[in-house]
């Protein structure tokens, strides 16, 4: 295995999406399918107890030399025990997933992903924050301790608990990070505009931004002023979230997308039109990443072909060529990667076997 692209071909089943699964661990987040640790294990039969642990490993080479990346999980010692990924770099436990981020860039395609502007804004707000994580590694550390505030934030007044100096510390750091994540989403849209497609390639114009409270409050204004403003924000919904509500914040943000050559919002285009999209804007942060890291992110690109015609498909070929990613590219048919001939690895897929094609 080498630099080049890795073609992954073989029969429905066999397990190339669970390949592109694994290698997704070794960066931060819920994986490709966002499934519980506990159901991503290999589950050997139907008669055998459930399963109580299971591991990912790799040696990342990059021009500062070999890291070596592991990521796992093991059942819970004791009932009700939270579920926790362990990740090691160079051998030693780190603090959490988030620290992945600062050793490998990674985003994935797949078709569950082909109506993304269509679907819930939580999809679209992970997806806009690991576009993120691959060219700010601090995001994603700053995205865990806001949920970790929030969530402890919510529990203290659901349970009755007034103490002022512990929701107080609790909102300094939701108010915080809150304005950190905000900014770091625009500052990605704005970045991403030079990468864009303009128009003369195969793939949609389009134009992208953050919203949500607070990326819309720092379009006016400083981050230290957002701070203030979203702190004063928690402190005066105290009182309708211990009865329920549900406060306003980064967690709510969406990421919107539209077709510039039409005016229209990507959730009305076609299904087609909305593949075409997500394509571009990914290939774009490819070369955002290049620039920036002077190193591609790993693409994890799932069934990628399907569904495209001839010259979308021969155009994403040639960015990824082009951007010098390790892209890992799954389809039934060899014939369909053609295109790529030696400028890839081509190998087939079966079940409990991968072997060069």
């Amino acid at each position: 295995m080498d630099a080049r692209p890795l073609v992954l071909t073989g029969p429905n089943g066999a397990g190339k999406t669970n390949l592109l699964e694994a290698i997704s661990y070794l960066s931060p987040g819920r994986g490709l399918r966002g499934a519980r640790l506990a159901d991503v294990a290999r589950k050997p039969g139907p008669d055998t107890g459930p399963a109580e642990a299971w591991s990912v490993a790799a040696t990342l080479a990059g021009d500062g030399g070999e890291t070596a990346l592991g990521s796992g999980w093991r059942a819970p010692a004791e009932p009700g025990e939270a579920e926790r990924r362990v990740v090691r770099i160079e051998g030693a436990t780190a603090s959490g997933p988030a620290a992945l981020a600062q050793h490998v860039g990674m985003v994935w395609l797949t078709p569950s992903m082909d109506r993304l502007f269509s679907g819930p804004p939580a999809e679209r707000r992970r997806f806009l924050d690991r576009l993120v994580f691959a060219i700010d590694a601090s995001h994603a550390a700053r995205v865990q301790r806001y949920d970790r505030a929030r969530r402890h934030r919510t529990q203290l007044l659901r349970t009755g608990t007034r103490d002022d100096a512990w929701l107080g510390a609790l909102e300094r750091s939701m108010a915080e990070n809150a304005a950190a994540i905000g900014a770091a989403r625009l500052d990605l849209a704005i970045r991403l505009e030079e990468f864009l497609p303009d128009g003369k390639q195969s793939f949609p114009r389009i134009a992208l931004t953050a919203d949500g409270l607070v990326e819309r409050w720092l379009a006016s204004a400083p981050a230290l002023a957002v701070e203030d403003r979203f702190r004063e924000h928690l402190a005066g919904t105290r009182v309708a979230e211990a009865e329920g509500g549900t406060v306003d914040g980064p967690q709510r943000s969406d990421l919107l997308v539209t077709d510039r050559e039409r005016g229209m919002e990507a959730e009305q285009c076609s299904t087609g039109e909305q593949k075409a999209m997500l394509i571009a804007l990914v290939t774009a942060h490819a070369r955002l990443v290049e620039r920036q890291r002077r190193c591609a992110p790993v693409l994890l690109l799932d069934e990628i072909a399907a569904h495209l015609d001839e010259s979308r498909r021969h155009a994403l070929f040639e960015i990824i060529l082009d951007v010098g990613a390790q892209a890992w590219l799954t389809g039934t048919e060899p014939s369909v990667f053609r295109p790529l001939g030696e400028h890839a690895q081509f190998f087939t897929v079966r079940p409990g076997m991968v072997e060069g094609a």
